[in-house]
This record gives C-alpha cells, sequence and structure tokens, in this order.
C-alpha cells in the first residue's frame, strides 16, 4: 500500500504526527480559479521542504477579504489537493475564529508566502512569537513573471476578450 493511501485513512491529527520527522511547509491561499501563479506558488513552498500542507481559505473568509468566490470551498480544496507538489489541503478556519489556530494543527516548521499575498512577514513572525511558534520560519516565494500570473489579470484578460467580442457583434449587426 502507498505511503499516501495509507496517510488517506488516518486523522487529520494522526496525518501531521505522521510526518512529524519531515520538514512540514504550510502554504495558504484561496485559490479561486487556479492558475499557474498558484501552481507556481505551491511549487517554490514544496521546494522548501519534505511535506507540503496547503490551507484554503475559507468562504466567509474570502468574501470578508477579497470578494464572493467563484467556486466553493470544497472544491477549490478538492483541486488544490490534486496538485503534485500538494501533500494535504484543508479548509482554513472561518473569520469568527483566530488564523492562528490551524498552526496548532498543521504544527509547520516553515510557512511559506506568496510573493503576491498581503500578509506582513514581520506581523505573522510576531504573532507566532507570542504564541510560542518561534521555531516556526516565515519565507515568501518568489512569483511567476507571466502575463497571467494572477486571478484578476486571468478576470480581467476575459473581460477584455468578451467586450472586445461583444464590440465585433454590434459592428457586424450595424453593417
Amino acid at each position: 500500500m502507498s505511503s499516501q493511501a495509507a496517510c488517506a485513512r488516518l486523522s487529520a491529527t494522526e496525518r501531521f504526527e505522521a510526518v512529524s520527522d519531515m520538514a512540514r511547509v504550510m502554504a495558504v491561499g484561496v485559490f479561486d480559479l487556479l492558475h499557474a501563479g498558484h501552481l507556481h506558488y505551491l511549487e517554490q513552498a514544496k521546494a522548501l521542504g519534505d511535506h507540503l500542507t496547503v490551507v484554503v481559505a475559507h468562504d466567509d473568509t474570502v468574501r470578508k477579504r477579497k470578494h464572493e468566490p467563484v467556486t466553493g470551498m470544497e472544491l477549490r480544496q478538492r483541486m488544490v489537493a490534486g496538485l503534485k507538489p500538494v501533500d494535504e489541503a484543508l479548509i482554513g478556519s472561518p473569520p469568527s475564529q483566530p488564523i492562528f489556530d490551524i498552526v496548532e494543527i498543521v504544527n509547520p516548521d516553515i510557512i511559506a508566502l506568496g510573493y503576491d499575498q498581503e500578509h506582513a512577514e514581520t506581523w505573522i513572525r510576531n504573532e507566532l512569537d507570542s504564541r510560542g511558534h518561534t521555531e516556526i520560519s516565515v519565507v515568501r516565494v518568489e512569483g511567476l513573471s507571466d502575463d497571467l500570473d494572477g486571478t484578476r489579470k486571468i478576470i480581467a484578460r476575459v473581460i477584455d476578450l468578451w467586450s472586445e467580442e461583444q464590440r465585433l457583434d454590434e459592428v457586424k449587426l450595424e453593417d
């Protein structure tokens, strides 16, 4: 039986204990409209250690901090879990719970931040230290230099293409 299959039958706590001898990396994000920038972030996060746990933002957190999610948290979790660099994908806590509660569950050695995530490394470091997690490293990974490396860029491009097509349809109707 593969270690992945054996791990799938364990509870979340048991799974994290099973990888305790590995360098554990935690990455966080919304992962709405999954794209190459997300994959690049997770590949870089995985390269920092042996086991990558990804925390997918709770729908209520996305609504509070960003926008109405295009895809629900269960689907986003499933899609992220299917990516090759990802060993484990969890749904994060709702905004009513402290954001650092998930650290107690994942127990990471490293927290990997995306290049465009608004989290301030100093604030995270101070919050971790105040909770007794002085051993956890906080690392910001590099971005992907691509025209369509972000969800907002992809949405803008789709709108531009749609608008151009609408304009061309209007021109055809005028002829």
